[in-house]
């Protein structure tokens, strides 16, 4: 069998849920039977699935739009407004710049650190797990952090705005590009922990 016949068997057992997503490897893609990692099913309601998968996603991305649940969740409108609903006193509403946000209110900050920067990886939440990415990327620069058919890129987030890319390069360097200047960020720290998970990650391939 060779590796395009595999690779549609693969697939096949995915949709067919044989195989799910095994272990995390820094450079391969990984599978395991599904009645290895399944949980026995408990029943919900449709309510209450949908006051889970609500409470879910807003516990971990608020605060965020409606418009963000639905893209995120890919359900309709309606059952996201229900969802919502459901949640009652719980999610509070918020406008600011003309858009209405929810969130819990013990997920509250005061703020975030001034002039902190974080290297993402390609197909981080902080853009897929929001329609609304302008607040965080400028239209202008959209084509910079993803393209057309969906493909995601590393980038740079300065106090929560994307203003750039990276990359690691030969020599175990870091290679940045900035969307409009260069910008005076340290990251230093944050390369040095991207390079001990990554020895780490090469590590456990020979440990498994």
């Amino acid at each position: 069998m060779d590796d395009h016949r595999l690779s549609y068997h693969i697939r096949l057992s995915e949709l067919n849920g044989i195989l799910v997503s095994g272990v995390l490897h820094p450079s391969k893609s990984t599978y395991c039977l599904a009645l290895q990692k399944k949980k026995h099913a408990i029943k919900l309601s449709r309510e209450e699935v949908l006051a889970l998968m609500t409470t879910k996603y807003f516990k971990s991305r608020c605060p965020a739009t409606l418009e963000d649940f639905v893209w995120w969740s890919g359900l309709n409108i309606n059952d996201c407004k229900m969802g919502i609903q459901l949640l009652g006193d719980q999610l509070h509403l918020e406008k600011w710049k003309g858009q209405s946000f929810y969130l819990f209110d013990g997920f509250r900050t005061r703020g975030f650190r001034k002039g902190f920067g974080l290297l993402l990886p390609p197909f981080d939440e902080y853009l897929i797990g929001y329609k609304s990415r302008h607040i965080g990327l400028a239209s202008e620069f959209t084509h910079f952090a993803h393209s057309k058919n969906g493909i995601f890129y590393p980038i740079i987030a300065q106090d929560g705005i994307i203003c750039g890319n990276w990359k690691p390069y030969k020599n175990k360097l870091l290679e940045v590009t900035f969307f409009e200047k260069e910008m005076d960020i340290d990251l230093d720290n944050r390369w040095s922990l991207y390079c001990k998970q990554r020895i780490s990650g090469e590590l456990m391939k020979f440990i498994v």
